[in-house]
């Protein structure tokens, strides 16, 4: 990112407010939604300003904001902070008017009223009784908030958004913290005024911002992406909308009505997605749509491809189509999809894979009847690839980006020539069973065991054609050299147990009540419990193995890749 294309500050609240710019919540960019929570917190970073002689400032955090006209800044970020900001400084002007209505140092707290007010609020115009104000909200909040809060008018509660009852509430909240420090202090009537322009002073004085200044949409995404990536959290889903909402509504030819639509439209998404991330959605559909694209390069490549009105309806178009897809990839156990197919999905979450998301986005929509074959060989090569080799996985989405254009574009027709396309990314048995034989899977993370407790019942499948539910809480993994071996293993040094407890061929499953029995047993004695099983694989080692060591679970490893093999092959691949 060149150094001209942004500017950064710190600034604070008084340099902000009284800097002659007017600061704007972009029309689309969400509601007020700070709750008592955020308030509380921030009034106690107040409040610690005010008792500490020795505390000068607290630091707010970033604000970016990009310049409009006429001395307009937008805010890109920190809308919830500055607003309740303002908020605050409303309500002490409610204090003051009420010392003012009681005749309580009446003139002077006039003068401190309007000096406040032109300050950090705006000017008031005398015979509209409306306020030139500094900051306005969105849409949805600025009518509300500039009718009523501004101008200090008693506030209404019925038949409002719930974000406007967040600014109502808001407001009723600092007004009554305010008369709280008053009482605390014993502050009588006839000083709170300029009490209150102290507490205000000592607010604007000492909240400071680092202030970002960028000169375009594309550099405030790439500004959200540099904070991102350091842990600060901005909001890339309002930024990439008011983006896509400013390109439909900038030629003039949107009406209200339809901006209304829209709103709602995304809003849905945002909505449905609940906790899925939109940038990784989005990334998702343009991967399987248009090309493969780094996330750090998104915006520019959106902005780059979405640059008039019907591009961008087709982009909004496009995301409401493949949502349900995506939510069923992404949440398997909610999805409508067939019982077979479901289990395949919550394979891949199992794994957690996520690249072949683009392939399988694309499969849906173009070649739904071979959705559950293409899913299936996916399982496969992820498992291989992802899970038992451990591969490079950026290489790999590359790939499925690629495969999904061509279904997307019409190039490939069917399931067969799909998987046929994803040959690259599938390891062969040459590559496959060597990775098996020496796979460990350190069963403390809870991942793994799952992923464990699944290889472990295909292998019991395969091998002896004994089928088992590895979601019964009745089957556990049992680790034949024990986790924390004791004396009763000799054979193995701390350098093997080290090396050999999480490999697979020391692992199997076993009923949880003989697992309990077992314990840290010596093997001639776990070998005796184990007779009392059910498992195929564990009368396997009854019948095969007199003792317990390092080569023993090798070569027991070894049988187990062989099987592998054919359980997770791809024939059209072979």
């Amino acid at each position: 990112m060149a150094a001209t294309t942004f500017n950064t500050s710190n600034d604070t609240y008084r340099q902000l407010m009284a800097s002659g710019s007017v600061y704007k919540v972009p029309r689309f960019q969400r509601d007020y939604s700070w709750k008592e929570d955020n308030w509380e917190d921030l009034w106690f970073d107040i409040l610690e300003l005010l008792n500490d002689e020795q505390e000068s400032s607290h630091y707010m955090g970033y604000l970016v904001l990009q310049p409009g006209q006429n001395r307009t800044l937008d805010i890109i970020d920190g809308q919830q902070r500055l607003t309740t900001l303002t908020i605050i400084v409303l309500a002490a002007m409610r204090n003051l008017q009420k010392l003012i209505l009681s005749d309580n140092d009446a003139e002077s707290n006039k003068t401190r009223l309007e000096e406040i007010r032109r300050t950090y609020v705006g000017q008031l115009d005398s015979v509209s009784l409306r306020v030139s104000s500094k900051l306005t909200l969105n849409r949805n909040n600025d009518d509300y908030f500039q009718t009523y809060v501004t101008t200090l008018r008693d506030l209404p509660s019925r038949g409002f958004k719930a974000s406007e009852h967040s600014i109502r509430k808001a407001s009723d909240w600092f007004v009554k913290k305010l008369n709280e420090y008053f009482i605390a202090r014993n502050i009588p009537p006839d000083n709170q005024g300029a009490e209150i322009a102290r507490v205000i002073e000592t607010i604007s004085s000492g909240l400071f911002f680092t202030v970002i200044t960028v000169d375009d949409e594309l550099n405030a995404y790439k500004v959200f992406e540099t904070l991102n990536a350091r842990g600060v959290k901005l909001s890339a889903p309002d930024l990439l909308k008011n983006y896509l909402f400013s390109i439909i509504s900038r030629d003039g030819e949107s009406h209200e009505a339809e901006l209304d639509d829209l709103e709602n439209r995304w809003s849905n998404i945002l909505d449905r997605l609940q906790s899925e991330n939109l940038t990784t959605f989005l990334r998702t559909y343009w991967g399987a749509h248009h090309t493969f694209v780094r996330q750090a390069e998104l915006f520019k490549v959106i902005k780059r491809s979405v640059d008039d009105r019907s591009s961008a309806y087709d982009l909004i178009i496009g995301l409401e189509d493949d949502l349900e897809t995506y939510l069923s990839l992404s949440q398997p156990e909610l999805s409508n999809w067939d019982q077979s197919v479901k289990e395949d999905t919550k394979l891949l979450k199992m794994f957690s894979v996520r690249q072949p998301f683009a392939v399988l986005l694309a499969a849906q929509n173009k070649i739904e009847n071979g959705f559950p074959s293409i899913l299936r060989a996916i399982v496969n090569i992820s498992f291989r690839y992802n899970v038992i080799g451990g591969l490079q996985a950026a290489e790999q989405e590359r790939v499925y980006s690629r495969v999904a254009i061509g279904i997307s574009k019409g190039e490939l027709l069917d399931a067969n020539s799909v998987v046929l396309e994803l040959r690259s990314i599938y390891p062969s048995d040459d590559v496959f069973k060597p990775a098996f034989q020496n796979k460990e899977l350190d069963t403390t993370n809870s991942r793994n065991k799952n992923i464990l407790k699944y290889i472990l019942g295909k292998l019991e499948s395969q091998m002896h054609g004994n089928g088992v539910d590895i979601q019964s809480a009745d089957l556990t993994i049992e680790h034949i050299l024990p986790e924390n071996p004791d004396q009763n293993w000799p054979e193995f040094t701390d350098s093997d147990v080290i090396n050999s407890v999480y490999r697979i061929g020391n692992m199997a499953l076993l009923e949880s009540k003989i697992n309990r029995d077992v314990g840290n047993s010596a093997f001639e004695t776990k070998v005796e419990l184990f007779k009392n099983s059910n498992m195929s694989m564990i009368n396997d080692i009854i019948e095969k193995y007199d003792s317990w060591d390092v080569e023993q679970i090798n070569n027991r490893q070894i049988s187990m890749a062989k099987a592998a093999k054919s359980i997770w092959r791809v024939q059209q691949l072979e």
